[in-house]
């Protein structure tokens, strides 16, 4: 796998795992039940964060393509 795969594939499941966190943190996502994530506001702020960066390495990953 090339560099770009690679890290299109890390800033794609950085973006998704954000946005999972974000859903946690917010009480959309209750799964799974047990998580200490759930209804956490922190886990807001950290989940936009990580999927930011995770947008971030995907579009730099677009651009080595070229």
């Amino acid at each position: 796998m090339t560099r770009h795969g690679i890290l299109l594939v890390i800033g794609l499941l950085a973006t998704a795992m954000g946005l999972l966190w974000m859903g946690q943190g917010l009480g959309y996502v209750r799964w799974p039940q047990s998580s200490f994530m759930i209804d956490q506001r922190p886990w807001v702020l950290r989940g936009s964060v990580l999927a930011v960066v995770g947008l971030v390495v995907v579009l730099y990953a677009r651009r080595l393509r070229r």
